[in-house]
């Protein structure tokens, strides 16, 4: 098992990543294929790791009446996320951590994350997706765009160039695992149609749907 360090408890880290994170390279087509990933129609969706709201602003936009729950774990972020939608009744915010299993907060249409759950260690990884997978109502379906390993070292490098960091500046709360060991796990826990539907070398949207 990966060695479970997670700086996202510390509030200057929290904001250095809030300083970056519209410059991350492709971000926004890959959230772009995530929301194309979706169903014409939900009434109920869940945010894992909701940071300080930048997916579910996407996700309301779309969805302006579903009832939304937005859930994070990092003080910072929970706190941005209350300000940020203090106005809107259908969202919901939950402080809880990943690292613990999902509370008891019904079911689904569609379970999303967003660079989140590659925080976690692997055994937890798998752990999570099955308890998405019970959260999910029959049809519904969970899209993951994830932070992902290269498959050689030489691509791993080239994507921290890309994004500007050195090897020795990464963040050491990443737990880093393939495309085709998650696409496994989703297709092992019983979704259907799995398929990884886009990728920028590291930046991956994983997509399971739960059968009807």
């Amino acid at each position: 098992m990966a060695e479970n360090v997670n700086l996202w408890s510390e509030t200057q880290h929290a904001l250095d990543y809030l300083k970056k994170a519209d410059s991350i390279p492709h971000r926004m087509e890959g959230e772009a294929a995530l929301m194309d990933s979706l169903p014409a129609t939900a009434e109920r969706i869940l945010d894992l790791g909701s940071g300080d709201g930048r997916m579910m602003r996407l996700l309301k936009l779309r969805y302006p009446k579903a009832e939304a729950v937005a859930l994070d774990f990092s003080k910072v972020m929970v706190e941005r996320l209350r300000k940020n939608f203090e106005s809107d009744s259908t969202v919901t915010v939950i402080e809880h951590n990943l690292d613990g299993s999902l509370p008891e907060i019904g079911r689904f249409d569609a379970v999303v994350s967003a660079l989140a759950i590659h925080h976690l260690v692997h055994e937890r990884k798998r752990a999570l997706y099955t308890e998405i997978y019970d959260r999910l109502l029959p049809g519904g379906v969970f899209c993951n765009l994830e932070h992902v390993a290269s498959p050689t070292a030489r691509l791993h490098e080239r994507f921290l160039d890309k994004l500007g960091i050195a090897m020795l500046g990464e963040d050491p709360s990443n737990k880093l695992l393939a495309v085709e060991t998650q696409l496994r796990w989703l297709g092992e826990i019983g979704f259907q149609d799995v398929d990884c539907n886009w990728k920028w070398l590291e930046l991956a949207l994983l997509v399971g749907w739960k059968p009807v």
